[in-house]
């Protein structure tokens, strides 16, 4: 009965920082180093995209993280 917990605390932890954690953190990452990241980096960041695109869909409808355009004209 214990050992079954623990596997589901196991399971909804990864679980939690799969769908939340890193997707959050990849959000914020690519908000802040955009415009400055070299080819390697952002290689890297696209692959996290595709790897925690399910996260990052679920954010996705709540985060308004367009880049500096212009201005208006």
């Amino acid at each position: 009965m214990n050992s079954s917990f623990l596997l589901l605390g196991g399971y909804g932890l990864l679980g939690f920082l799969y769908l939340v954690v890193v997707p959050l953190l990849l959000y914020y990452w690519m908000n802040k180093r955009w415009y400055n990241m070299g080819k390697y980096e952002r290689l890297a960041i696209y692959g996290m995209v595709f790897l925690f695109f399910p996260g990052l869909i679920l954010f996705a409808p709540f985060l308004n993280l367009r880049l500096d355009g212009q201005g208006e004209v």
